[in-house]
């Protein structure tokens, strides 16, 4: 099973700070961990929504808007991801819970989602389709 673990921006990472030598090698050893237990996929950082776009859909059918960073609402950015590949949701969780503090200062937040994968896009794509074909046999000729 796939997750990723979303390390959530805050202001000190959106201003650009990199962490400090304490807490780069804290993650350094948590990713050591993680490769070491074969459940890391990738992990990246990103840089600060100032070096950002954001393409949004506002009118369906329309062209879309670009809009240049910085964006304002730093608990809605992502600073960086982990994905890991593990056999269940509370094996997920108790690597999530080991990441040291990833903002430091307090300022850390991690949200955790299950990634879609192909078996289960697949299920899904088969039930839709057995729905249309139950509602188009119900439907007079």
């Amino acid at each position: 099973m796939l997750f990723m673990l979303i390390v959530k921006a805050s202001k000190n990472s959106e201003s650009g700070n990199r962490p400090n030598s304490e807490l780069n090698e804290a993650m350094r050893k948590y990713n050591e961990e993680l490769v070491k237990a074969g459940v890391r996929v990738a992990a990246k950082g990103l840089h600060p929504s100032s070096n950002g776009i954001r393409i949004s859909y506002p009118k369906p059918g329309e062209k879309p808007v670009v809009t240049d960073g910085p964006f304002t609402e730093s608990k809605e950015l992502i600073a960086g991801f982990i994905l890991i590949d593990v056999k269940s949701r509370e094996e997920a969780i108790e690597w999530a819970m080991r990441m040291p503090d990833p903002q430091g200062h307090g300022e850390g937040q991690i949200e955790l989602r299950q990634v879609w994968e192909e078996p289960e896009l697949a299920e899904m794509l088969a039930k839709e389709t057995e729905l249309c074909e139950k509602s188009d046999k119900r439907k007079p000729s």
